[in-house]
């Protein structure tokens, strides 16, 4: 089969790698689509490799049929041979086939197509992960998230939204603004024109400050917005695009209880992960396919054309999911 490959000098190329070959627990699946996520760009830059046992290929989301099964995938699970799946990876989605095991599989909602469903396993994991199990919201919180036009924002947003909390988001500038607006959140902040710590100030002055923040910026704001938040308020740290390094008041941080929180999906156990996974279908899979927790997609581009996407990921000024066709 063909997969995705990074070059000495970074680019990309589609080129031959063996036929991955399912074991006991494992289901084969024909990828049709693979989305794209930040974790990509970091591991084409060799800054965050595959777990053991993953492909060296990027791809942590796919969707596709089942082919092959193994004995114990088989008999244990309720999968059959030609459904339609879409699949949370350790790596290794860029490519035309790849093995997964089967407590990873996610059935395709009702009423979205295949494309739709390959942008559901990461993102709307990890939303759910933050909010839920890092986050412990509950309807009536005041949630903060940065990057608002990103492919994960377009997930946590109305899935945020749909269990009642409040929603305020940051973005660069005014047209990112008007392009998510449709997503529901209750303030936008453009940061270009607007600091966000004046934003949290008035929200606890009002008796509504921020309750969680999920941060993929981190940097000198982080640390900076610490003191206007509610008091047991929970900020998770779940990448740093824009510095590792903040100052923090630690007196603030201990006399109202907030919670620093480091979290990542990729590094969590397979049993966490199943856990987790199931736990979506039953609750969040419902409000995918009445459309209350909608799929955002900017745009689909031919495998062949993943730098170009990666490109467009790295540039930012897109909103939503960018998703890779493979068949």
């Amino acid at each position: 089969m063909k997969a995705i490959l990074v070059n000495d000098d970074h680019t990309l190329r589609w080129d031959n790698v063996p036929d991955p070959v399912p074991g006991e627990r494992d289901v084969l699946i024909e990828i049709h689509y693979a989305a794209l996520n930040r974790a990509d760009l970091m591991q084409r830059a060799g800054d965050y490799p595959p777990p053991p046992g993953s492909p060296e290929w990027m791809g942590l989301e796919v969707s596709g049929y089942i082919r092959a099964m193994g004995d114990i995938a088989a008999k244990e699970s309720a999968w059959n041979i030609g459904d339609a799946v879409c699949a949370l990876l350790g790596g290794g989605g860029y490519a035309e086939y790849v093995t997964v095991p089967y407590d990873m599989l996610m059935p395709v909602p009702a009423g979205r197509t295949l494309a739709e469903a390959a942008a559901m396993p990461e993102a709307y994991c990890t939303a759910y992960l933050n909010l839920f199990r890092e986050g412990q919201a509950r309807a009536g919180d005041t949630l903060l998230v940065h990057a608002g036009a990103s492919g994960l924002a377009s997930v946590i947003i109305p899935m945020a939204k749909a269990f009642g909390l409040r929603v305020i988001t940051t973005v660069r500038r005014k047209d990112a603004a008007d392009r998510i607006a449709s997503l529901g959140a209750d303030i936008v902040v453009d940061t270009s024109v607007t600091d966000i710590r004046d934003i949290l100030r008035e929200q606890l002055a009002l008796g509504t400050p921020v309750s969680i923040a999920i941060d993929c910026l981190g940097g000198a704001e982080m640390g900076a917005c610490l003191p206007y938040l509610a008091h047991g308020a929970r900020w998770i740290m779940i990448a740093a695009l824009a510095g590792t390094l903040t100052e923090i008041d630690l007196k603030n941080i201990y006399v109202r209880n907030v919670r620093i929180i480091g979290s990542t999906l990729r590094s969590r156990t397979p049993a966490f992960k199943a856990k987790l996974i199931a736990e979506l279908v039953r609750v969040v899979w419902p409000m995918v396919e009445n459309g209350q927790i909608p799929a955002v997609i900017h745009g689909i581009y031919p495998i062949t054309k993943a730098e170009l996407a990666q490109q467009i990921m790295q540039d930012g000024g897109h909103q939503g999911k960018l998703v890779l066709q493979v068949r």
